[in-house]
């Protein structure tokens, strides 16, 4: 008798430990983010929305901006790994420690990738006046008369930084940096002539240079962009393995279940590469949908060359 109880016992409490662990997701979803408008800001929208409806319950959205990433990549670093708080950001996230002292959270150990859900090339722009066609001749001129040349850019640590100061280690050119707040006044200050080149987005500056108020030289990613089209890569036109782009992932807080981060990759890839969000994130970046793995190889290939670029050229955000 005793045996036939453990028995039954042994088939009925599996059962009992599957009711009590309740289906995920049972409640709200925050999605962690900051740039209100903003390229990031944008995705975890889109993200949002589409997760609402596949996993029939609410994902939030929360900007927490401040610090370059540091408030809102803390935050989430310090939640539970449940999957109910997730952080959509820039790749500029993992480069923190090469920027600022004291980041109170490691963006390798602490946050478990999801995906990398966009990618936007930058392009490398001159105003009118500058007698350079090509990425050969701007730096042909750039060494031939060393710093006369000035670049703007969107802060210190933004893409249009780090960008360009990869083009001027990889082509051993020497330009002055003029530093800038934000993206407006860097561009306005390109477009009247008051810096000589930059490398802005492409959504960004392709309407300038459709208009001829600037000069398009190449394109920042590893292959030709959409949203650069007709332009050279920066490595097909005279530095090779140049590659440098704007990149908005997705994380959740470190130690997340695998079975957990590959549910959550399947379905945020899946919202990615629908009509709505494709209509929606298109126009000013190229949706990938990376597996965690490959977003993890991305990380890793991000900070080993900007660390490197960040730490020579001796920048700080502090």
């Amino acid at each position: 008798m005793l045996a036939a109880r453990l028995l039954a016992f042994a088939f009925i409490a599996p059962a009992i430990g599957i009711a009590q662990t309740p289906a995920y997701p049972s409640k709200t979803i925050r999605m962690v983010t900051a740039g209100p408008g903003a390229s990031m800001d944008l995705v975890a929208r889109v993200v949002a929305e589409g997760l609402t409806t596949s996993l029939g319950q609410s994902v939030v959205v929360e900007n927490r901006d401040g610090a370059g990433g540091i408030i809102a990549g803390d935050m989430v670093a310090k939640s539970a790994p449940d999957g109910y708080t997730l952080l959509t950001y820039t790749s500029a996230l993992v480069i923190l420690p090469f920027l600022r002292k004291n980041v109170p959270f490691d963006p390798v150990k602490d946050l478990s990738p999801i995906t990398l859900a966009t990618r936007s090339p930058n392009v490398v722009v001159v105003h009118p006046s500058v007698p350079a066609n090509s990425i050969q001749e701007l730096v042909a001129l750039a060494k031939a008369k060393p710093r006369t040349l000035n670049y703007s850019s969107a802060g210190t640590g933004s893409s249009t930084h780090l960008s360009a100061e990869l083009l001027k280690s990889m082509a051993e050119i020497d330009l002055v940096h003029i530093l800038y707040k934000s993206t407006a006044p860097a561009l306005n200050d390109l477009v009247s002539g008051q810096v000589q080149v930059s490398v802005p987005s492409a959504s960004t500056v392709m309407p300038h240079v459709k208009a001829g108020r600037l000069k398009a030289l190449a394109v920042t990613s590893a292959q030709p962009s959409q949203l650069a089209p007709g332009l050279p890569t920066v490595a097909a036109a005279g530095v090779p393995g140049y590659e440098s782009e704007l990149m908005v992932g997705l994380w959740a807080p470190g130690k997340t279940p695998a079975a957990l981060i590959n549910r959550l990759n399947r379905e945020i890839v899946q919202v990615l590469n629908q009509p709505a969000a494709k209509g929606r994130l298109l126009t000013g970046a190229e949706i990938v949908g990376s597996s965690p793995e490959q977003f993890a190889q991305v990380i890793d290939r991000e900070r080993a060359r900007l660390g490197k670029v960040i730490t020579e050229a001796g920048i700080s955000a502090e």
